[in-house]
């Protein structure tokens, strides 16, 4: 990644001019705010709030199933609201969220205060990932880049501060976090409303349509990516390839500690391989995604490195301190490497396979797929993976490697047939005339 040595140098290097810049700002606070509350959440719930570990299970669980209903009504929503305003309303929610969780004590009261934080913070997730897809245009996959680079230094930042209250340990210490993370959110928001609103296939196409004295494109039947089965089986696929983040987050310090002779200490030191790793490479392999072909090619090296991080995962079980390390860091390697391919990956063909004036709803859609893996993945990997032992991690590397290749036969199918569409003789959809010089978005049905 080139590093910016001046303002102008940076202003260059970011899409999307003044507003692509400020949801950077944006998304620094926001992640700073949850870096704070991820690294402190439990212990404040069971040291500040008196729940027991039975509650706090069933507080995170019940908050993060209703969380997942945030992508799909989001992006729905997305279609037809600005996003400028509908993601500081977004955020107000999560603020809100953090203020009542600070003033209740009970159970009862405190799980619907956490469900809607975790329905505000799903939501918030993929509108600000659409927000960046419209302010960045064609360069959304460098945006994307940058944007992740931005979250895991916000993310740092906070879990810093976090492990200061965790060693601190006062009850003031953990209220203080989840006042932190409040204010992130009430800064995000006041951030975004200073945002202009980015130009929306929907509106773009139905303000043309209107100048051309055509009845305008929103009142056409929009394609449902409900009855798209070719983008289901894509999201299906997807919901697979993100487990990435629970292998690392989950089993890879579980399996330290319970099937390895490495150090515990050895668990923080490869969350901070990770960062570090996401900070200097992910906007350097964000080529790998810069247009559907190139990012469907780039899936057997996703596989690869699944295929590599299982059979080090699998090695590290030796009883020997010495080489369950290496193995370990190499796993981490590989499973960092995984998320930043298919982060690139991920992002370009989510937007290139739906149609652009359905793309809120679509991108709620495959935002499904990463919240199914967070609720799905840890019972995986505990009940199925780990309970394998070694086998178990070899196999589950080798499942994901064929995923890939199989998401990319899928994938190439799909673009092969919006190829032909677009080839001379195709038969044409009907589509409102378009004055000369607007912006036209394609409104076929994708669908397999």
């Amino acid at each position: 990644m080139r590093i910016p040595r001046s303002r102008s140098d940076f202003e260059h290097l970011v899409p999307g001019g003044r507003d692509g810049r400020r949801m950077l700002w944006v998304s620094f606070t926001d992640k700073a705010g949850s870096g704070l509350w991820y690294g402190t959440s439990a212990l404040y719930y069971t040291f500040v709030a008196g729940l027991a570990p039975h509650e706090i299970g069933l507080l995170l669980g019940v908050s993060g199933a209703v969380g997942v209903a945030g992508t799909p009504l989001a992006g729905r929503v997305a279609d037809r609201v600005p996003l400028t305003r509908l993601l500081p309303a977004v955020h107000a929610l999560r603020a809100a969220a953090a203020v009542g969780i600070l003033f209740t004590g009970t159970l009862w009261l405190l799980l619907p205060i956490a469900a809607l934080g975790s329905l505000g913070d799903r939501s918030a997730s993929v509108l600000t990932k659409l927000y960046a897809a419209r302010v960045a245009g064609p360069d959304r996959v460098r945006y994307q880049a940058l944007q992740r680079t931005v979250v895991n230094i916000g993310f740092g930042i906070g879990g810093l501060a976090a492990a200061v209250a965790l060693a601190v340990g006062t009850g003031t210490a953990y209220r203080t976090m989840l006042v932190g993370d409040a204010f992130s959110f009430a800064g995000a928001a006041l951030l975004v409303l200073r945002c202009a609103e980015p130009p929306s296939p929907v509106r773009v196409v139905a303000t043309a349509a209107t100048a051309g004295g055509e009845p305008p494109l929103s009142k056409a039947p929009a394609t449902g990516p409900w009855r798209d089965r070719g983008y289901l089986a894509y999201t299906a696929t997807e919901a697979l390839l993100f487990l990435d983040d629970t292998a690392l987050n989950v089993g890879l310090p579980l399996w330290i500690a319970t099937a390895t002779a490495a150090p515990h200490s050895l668990v923080a030191l490869l969350f901070v391989l990770n960062n570090v790793l996401v900070v200097l490479f992910q906007v350097r392999l964000s080529r790998l995604g810069d247009e559907p072909r190139r990012a469907a090619a780039s899936l057997p090296l996703l596989g690869l490195a699944f295929l590599v991080a299982g059979g080090a995962m699998a090695v590290s079980a030796v009883d020997s301190a010495g080489i369950a390390v290496v193995a370990l860091v190499v796993a981490a390697t590989a499973f960092t490497a995984a998320e930043i391919v298919h982060a690139a990956i991920s992002w370009e063909l989510s937007l290139a396979l739906a149609p652009g004036r359905s793309q809120g709803a679509y991108l709620g859609v495959h935002g499904l797929a990463q919240s199914a893996q967070r609720s799905a993945g840890p019972v995986l990997l505990t009940s199925a993976v780990m309970a394998a032992g070694p086998l178990g991690w070899l196999g589950l590397g080798g499942a994901l490697a064929a995923v890939s290749v199989g998401q990319r036969t899928l994938v190439r199918r799909r673009l092969d047939r919006l190829d032909a569409r677009e080839r001379p003789g195709a038969a044409a959809p009907q589509a409102p005339a378009v004055p000369s010089g607007a912006v036209t978005v394609s409104g076929v049905d994708y669908g397999e």
